[in-house]
């Protein structure tokens, strides 16, 4: 063999790396999540779907 496995070590790296990507989604998610974007574009929706009722009222 040309090396020798070392199962801890890669263990210890696949669990730190984890721990590291696990840490960083929340910000990231929140970043997606809660963009002033979305509310603009729901606030905008709303006010498409109000004038819309308000026309078929007339």
């Amino acid at each position: 063999m040309p090396h020798r496995t070392r199962p801890m070590t890669g263990m210890l790296v696949f669990l730190g790396v984890n721990a590291v990507l696990l840490s960083t989604i929340s910000p990231v998610y929140d970043f997606v999540c809660f963009l002033p974007y979305w509310d603009r574009r729901r606030e905008r929706r709303r006010r498409i779907e109000r004038e819309g009722a308000l026309a078929k009222e007339s």
